[in-house]
């Protein structure tokens, strides 16, 4: 009897995930332990593991569908085996981040596998199996459910060659899909500039409402389903300012000494390959500040407050479609230099979104930065269970009064978000003083 492999729970805020590729095809033999696709969940892009060894029978979700947890994916199972129906998949929970998730969704653009012709009654290659409670899902046009275009390979392949633009071409194939003779049509029949311009299009090499003299639209209109990423940042945030009882403190910073000796390093270590950031000081200064004012360094429990005993610092980073908060385990514990380059890490691992649960989860505080982006002050929204965090603004030349004298200075203002049921004002101020002190003083941190 043939093993069926179900959408795993990758993360602790994941309801579904969707299938981005599949390593395998129908008919390889899978071994326990193989990699048989990479699933995106809302955190990041992970490979999905065999336990069972055998033959790939049956794929049930094609690319870029989105899976509920616990919804079938494949079938492993003895060579020659009849292939199992998909398993009616589990209903989605009430609280999941979108309106809907399906169990499998979105058919393909292409087969997943080569297959043989179909049966009057088998459905055409390209169309992922559904159980029968998500049969009939289908489009009018060529955009599928999901929002992916609807394409054949060859008409796609076709497209590019013949340079013609399949976002305004209408698909006449089954479920609206752009077929050859779609694509051949709308290369003999191009559309006049007038209305390339009106239909949003722009001429090759120029983007549409950019430059000073730009016409046109500022972008195409469209609707975009919501990320799984997206869906969970809305859920989590929309909780954190609706339960949280916010207050807000900022300090202004002199940055001199720290631009100072972080140039000195850079110079100095140039040759080692050490390149550091303010950003790498402020989370070592963080983390000492949480050894000064240990109470920051907390959580909200409903019915307790929780004391964490290390300083697991996590940091912002932008991806395309969200952010997400990689941490830095112990960071009490560790030197700049090694904050620094475990950051950096952690850091293009989020960029190519294939960080680890532990990578992003079980962080006390943290730090988000737009320093880089010439944001000079601005506040953040704590991330639940943590109970502060700390925005980082960029540092501004002005003048400042230094012994009675008006010179040129260089400043950082940081903010600090606080939750009220955990701390009051008073001690997310001394938190502040802690923090200015050690950036104030860096060489402290070198310590």
């Amino acid at each position: 009897m043939a093993d069926i492999i179900e959408m795993p729970k990758l993360s602790d805020t994941m309801t579904v995930g969707t299938l981005v590729k599949w390593l395998k095809k129908e008919s390889d033999p899978v071994k326990a332990g193989d990699m048989l696709a990479e699933v995106e969940t809302d955190k990041a892009t992970m490979e999905l593991e065999s336990f069972f060894t055998g033959t790939l029978l049956k794929i049930y979700v094609a690319p870029g569908g989105q899976v509920a947890i616990g919804a079938p994916l494949c079938a492993i199972g003895k060579a020659g085996e009849q292939a199992p129906a998909a398993p009616a998949a589990p209903a989605p929970k009430s609280d999941a981040p979108q309106a809907e998730a399906p169990a499998a969704v979105a058919p393909a653009p292409a087969p997943v596998a080569p297959a043989p012709a179909p049966s009057p009654a088998a459905k055409p290659p390209g169309e992922p199996a559904v159980g029968p409670a998500k049969a009939g899902l289908s489009s009018s046009t060529a955009a599928s459910s999901s929002g992916r275009l609807k394409i054949s390979p060859l008409a796609r392949k076709l497209a590019e060659q013949q340079k013609v633009d399949v976002s305004h071409v209408t698909g006449s194939g089954p479920g609206g899909r752009i077929v050859k003779a779609d694509v051949l049509a709308a290369a003999a029949n191009p559309l006049p500039a007038v209305a390339k311009q009106a239909a949003g299009q722009t001429p090759a090499g120029q983007q549409a409402g950019t430059g000073h003299f730009a016409r046109g639209p500022v972008q195409h209109d469209r609707t975009v389903p919501v990320s799984t990423m997206r869906g969970v940042i809305a859920k989590r945030m929309v909780e954190s300012t609706t339960t949280i009882p916010y207050i807000y403190l900022d300090i202004e910073i002199d940055a001199e000494p720290l631009l100072a000796l972080r140039a000195q390093l850079n110079t100095g270590l140039e040759k080692d390959g050490v390149k550091l950031s303010v950003n790498d000081f402020v989370l070592k200064a963080s983390a000492e500040a949480l050894r000064r004012v240990p109470a920051v360094n907390s959580s909200w429990e409903g019915t307790a407050i929780r004391y964490h005993g290390a300083a697991h610092v996590a940091f912002a980073v932008a991806l395309e479609d969200g952010l997400i908060t990689p941490v830095v385990r112990d960071c009490h514990l560790k030197s700049v230099f090694q904050i620094s380059t475990e950051a950096k890490a952690l850091g293009k691992k989020a960029k190519d979104r294939k960080l680890a649960p532990n990578d992003y989860t079980g962080g006390t505080f943290c730090v988000s930065n737009l320093g880089m982006m010439g944001i000079p002050k601005f506040t953040a929204i704590i991330n639940p269970p943590n109970s502060a965090i700390l925005a980082v603004g960029t540092t501004v030349a002005k003048p400042v009064i230094k012994n009675g004298a008006i010179v040129p200075g260089q400043t950082l203002t940081v903010t600090l978000s606080c939750d009220h049921r955990v701390f009051d004002g008073a001690v997310g101020a001394q938190y502040l003083g802690a923090l200015k002190d050690l950036l104030e003083k860096p060489a402290l941190l070198l310590v």
